[in-house]
């Protein structure tokens, strides 16, 4: 069995997607929990994979025991191994949190809302592990897919920021549809080891150059990186307040691991040639790190607020792939994991909050905290976190850019992150002062039945990530640990 994980951990959501309708049809709380418990094991199976990475080294699964480049092949280090876990813990906890908002509903839509979100970890679980690129592209467009349906049932406007998605996000697939067919007319292989053990002597070619400035659009797109961002604030608000976590917490950061893995796994070989790219990439995300942090300053509505955030913080993880160091990769990857944890958890609160009270704009959140006091905490929490205030996970990731950035004569970056998290901070504690300062308005539960702050079902993911947040930044000497050995082999 332990052989089989990579793929074994894929294949139980998928499972779930295709059962739960089945399951819905006769009871669609079986269908809901059938779903929860595919999830489950996966978050199991993916925790075995990497402490068993770590103990023997990368793992690679042959589909029908074809070798490649001539098969398709999952490849897990440590890096993406990492990823894995953190995909299962949103996906689950997601599936989890969402319960509460489908009691009461059709079979038919709890079938079909479960079903969508187990193919979307299933689509990210795919972009993850798979070392063959055009296998991505297959797992991308299962995710986007998804990705379109859930922000679709948000309602009316949730439908119409999922065709503004469609149209944007077709396009980016379609860029990199582009860029996998001009590599691989240069080295004759769709494999990424195989392709970066051929791709040096090609790489100053004009086809090859195209491809690498097609990878960019197409990942820029789905990551929401300035000024590729157009479809996200609209897609982060509107989503189905279920979903928005797992949507916001980990969709757009699986392709910024791509682009990671694409540049300085498979395109490597012209050092010189990938930090030109690097250099666009860097002034992408550095500007969308100032851009994204005044519009969410200028919100009234904290789900607008934290989707122009998003833009911000997808700058950080951009910054940190352009520095293309130690240090700067290692932080652009934590930044990936402890944001999924911030926002994640940050879109779950303001979700409980939505679930409760049907309110969304900060003017509405005055004395919060005498309501729901468990959610305003790990609301604090998170966004302290945000800020970089620590122990906390995010003044980790950001201490680890701020030197990458010193490490690599990049002192524009530091400027940039000082000014953002600073920014960060306004919008944050202008949040606070709504909750702490504010007078009570008249707010009308829509759940009066509801004994306590919330569901269960609710309020263990919220926690969840409120734990994570101060785990992720008391442990962060671990972590740095198991990605420096693989980050260090492609920056020496």
């Amino acid at each position: 069995m332990m052989e089989n994980l990579p793929v074994l951990i894929v294949i139980c959501p998928l499972m779930g997607a295709m059962l739960c309708p089945i399951i819905c049809y006769f009871n669609r709380n079986v269908g809901k929990w059938l779903t929860s418990a595919a999830m489950t094991a996966s978050l199991i199976m993916s925790v075995m994979q990497l402490a068993r990475i770590m103990k023997y080294g990368e793992i690679h699964y042959w589909f029908g025991n074809w070798k490649p480049p001539y098969g398709i092949e999952f490849a897990l280090d440590s890096l993406n191994g990492v990823i894995v876990v953190l995909i299962c813990i949103m996906g689950l906890i997601s599936t989890i949190y969402s319960m509460p908002f489908f009691d009461g509903f059709s079979r038919f839509k709890t079938a079909g809302y479960y079903s969508i979100l187990s193919l979307l970890v299933t689509g990210l679980l795919g972009m993850s592990s798979t070392g063959d690129v055009f296998n991505l592209y297959v797992f991308l467009e299962i995710t986007s897919l998804s990705g379109y349906t859930l922000i679709a049932m948000g309602g009316d406007k949730g439908a119409l920021s999922a065709f503004r998605y469609l149209l944007i996000g077709t396009i980016g697939a379609s860029f990199y549809l582009l860029g996998v067919a001009f590599i691989y007319g240069e080295t004759g292989t769709l494999n990424m080891a195989d392709m970066a053990g051929l791709v040096g002597p090609v790489l100053g070619s004009g086809t090859t150059m195209v491809a690498m400035v097609f990878f960019v659009v197409g990942f820029g797109i789905k990551m929401a990186l300035f000024p590729l961002h157009g479809w996200q604030p609209a897609a982060y608000t509107n989503a189905h307040p279920g979903a928005a976590p797992v949507i916001a917490g980990i969709m757009g950061k699986v392709p910024a691991y791509a682009m990671l893995r694409f540049f300085y796994f498979v395109f490597n070989a012209n050092k010189e040639l990938v930090g030109d790219f690097m250099l666009v990439i860097g002034t992408m995300a550095a500007a969308g790190m100032i851009y994204g942090s005044i519009k969410a300053l200028q919100q009234k509505d904290m789900r607008s607020m934290l989707a122009y955030s998003s833009i911000a913080q997808m700058g950080y993880i951009g910054i940190g792939i352009a520095m293309g160091d130690l240090y700067g990769l290692i932080g652009a990857v934590l930044h990936i994991i402890v944001h999924s944890f911030m926002k994640g958890g940050l879109f779950f609160c303001v979700g409980a909050i939505q679930y409760k009270y049907g309110a969304t704009r900060l003017g509405q959140l005055g004395q919060l905290h005498k309501q729901m006091p468990k959610t305003v905490a790990v609301m604090v929490l998170c966004s302290l976190s945000m800020v970089g205030i620590p122990p906390l996970a995010g003044f980790f990731s950001k201490w680890d850019l701020a030197i990458g950035a010193a490490t690599a004569g990049e002192y524009i970056y530091i400027a940039v992150l000082v000014v953002s998290s600073l920014l960060n901070a306004i919008y944050f504690f202008r949040m606070f002062e709504h909750i702490f300062m504010d007078a009570e308005p008249a707010r009308e539960e829509i759940h009066p039945e509801l004994k306590g702050e919330l569901p269960w079902r609710m309020m263990l993911p919220i926690i969840i990530c409120g734990v994570g947040v101060v785990v992720l930044g008391v442990c962060n000497v671990w972590f740095v640990n198991v990605l420096s050995s693989v980050i260090m082999g492609v920056t020496q």
